[in-house]
């Protein structure tokens, strides 16, 4: 997939209208929000959609409306309708966010994001598929914006995974280090912590033996991590 590198925060209440316009520019049809809006009692992301069905917010021009909203155990889907008030032109964005990452570390089990991240890259394609002969520019579609609270940890940690499963079903190998290094040059310090860059081994490991890549694994030993990743 593609992804705006640039662009992973988490949008604020004063930055929300140029969240929206980016959206808006980039032609982008699919949002992934790793976070919840609040954390451990501390506010890690704008409330920039409303969380209610048939209800709308505004930022400037642009009129964000909850069309529906699908709760699943790991994550949650909502279609979003997005109407630029000047030209009155409607665009659908479906946004989803992934709920299953705890308060503190890594998730326990790998599957409940790999899973999710199926499920983004098949509605991706499907929105793609459902433009026909309007879009003309990549293959796979516009960008998909991808973000938590700062932008680096669990988003890096996301766009890894979906780097390196591609490239592990394309070709057979996977390297975590060159991608993470790749876009660490893009987007400084993603991967924050050290028990995220652990994650994406473990991830990787068992989404091979989930497809029957390799055999069993012993990971005894790798699930000592830190309680701090953001």
């Amino acid at each position: 997939m593609i992804y705006l590198l640039k662009r992973k925060f988490g949008p604020l209440p004063k930055t929300s209208h140029d969240f929206w316009r980016m959206i808006w520019e980039q032609h982008c049809l699919v949002i992934v929000m790793t976070t919840r809006v609040m954390e451990r009692g501390r506010v890690k992301c704008g409330q920039y959609w409303e969380p209610s069905e048939n209800s709308s917010l505004e930022f400037g021009n642009f009129l964000v409306r909850t069309v529906s909203i699908e709760t699943n155990e790991d994550y949650t889907v909502a279609s979003l309708e997005l109407r630029n008030t000047k030209t009155d032109e409607v665009r659908n964005v479906s946004h989803w966010q992934f709920t299953s990452w705890p308060d503190y570390g890594v998730p326990s089990s790998a599957m409940a994001m790999i899973n999710f991240l199926q499920k983004v890259r098949e509605k991706q394609a499907q929105m793609v598929q459902a433009l026909g002969d309007t879009w003309a520019g990549h293959p796979r579609g516009p960008p998909i914006v991808v973000h938590c609270s700062a932008g680096i940890g669990r988003t890096g940690t996301f766009i890894t995974l979906d780097i390196c499963i591609s490239r592990l079903e394309d070709v057979g190998t996977a390297d975590i280090r060159g991608t993470v290094e790749k876009i660490r040059s893009q987007r400084a310090y993603s991967i924050q912590m050290p028990d995220q860059y652990v994650f994406c081994h473990l991830a990787l490991i068992e989404y091979a033996v989930s497809r029957g890549m390799i055999g069993s694994v012993d990971l005894t030993g790798f699930n000592e991590r830190d309680d701090e990743s953001d």
